[in-house]
């Protein structure tokens, strides 16, 4: 199998023993033939009524896939970072520990190959092509295969979108708001001793005159105001 086909295989996230098809749970693929056509019951004893067989998850909900898969014996210890797989039994039947299955997880991000697939042959001369020997156990031969896997993208959930949202444009820009006409505030002069009407009157024109912004007229806080001297300066009125 190239690389390529490899790639586009989703990995096994569990492998599991299961008394029969009923107490296999729902997202599990149950082996009930081995790839020589013999019946993949691994409790073949006379008087037995039940058996168990083994079956396989690809569901990556919990975020982690089998990395590895190994037969062990009762008297080998199981290394580091492995564990025996999960049993779904009916409460008579018991897997045998002369040979054990066991599996190492690793979480789905931290690993680049993993066990793609599971297979038995009742036969320990046939060979399966692409596949590599696990072990024999209780009469059958486990095989696995391995190489890159495919994690598929989770897709995003469209948003719904009010009414009111779907009414706003963007092709048009809406305008600036009118910012308030600001008045250009002349600071009033402060009358001096002797000055006259009309001197008052010329010094506001040329500084009227000389503005910056000749485009807006300028309004000072003396428009409107009658002008008259204090009686005080008023020379005709006071000699002083």
């Amino acid at each position: 199998m190239s690389l390529m086909e490899h790639a586009n295989v989703l990995p096994l996230t569990a492998v599991a023993w299961s008394s029969n098809f009923g107490s296999c749970p729902k997202n599990f693929t149950l082996i009930s033939i081995t790839e020589d056509g013999a019946a993949a019951n691994f409790t073949r004893g006379f008087a037995m009524k039940s058996g168990y067989y083994l079956c396989f998850s690809k569901d990556l909900k919990g975020g982690v896939v089998v990395s590895d898969i190994q037969i062990i014996s009762d008297k080998d210890s199981i290394p580091h970072g492995y564990s025996y797989i999960t049993e779904y039994l009916d409460p008579k039947t018991t897997v045998s520990k002369k040979k054990r299955v066991i599996v190492r997880t690793s979480p789905v991000a931290s690993v680049e190959t993993a066990v793609l697939d599971i297979k038995l042959t009742a036969k320990s001369k046939m060979l399966l092509q692409h596949y590599t020997y696990v072990g024999d156990i209780n009469g059958y031969v486990l095989w696995c295969r391995k190489g890159p896997f495919f994690t598929p993208v989770p897709k995003a959930k469209p948003r719904s979108v009010s009414l009111e949202l779907c009414g706003l444009s963007l092709d048009e820009p809406s305008a600036p708001p009118r910012l308030p006409l600001q008045h250009r505030n002349v600071p009033a002069t402060q009358p001096q001793s002797r000055l006259s009407h009309r001197r008052h009157t010329l010094q506001v024109r040329d500084f009227l005159e000389t503005s910056g912004d000749s485009s807006v007229q300028a309004i000072t806080a003396l428009d409107g105001v009658p002008f008259s001297l204090h009686p005080d300066f008023d020379l005709q009125a006071n000699d002083t």
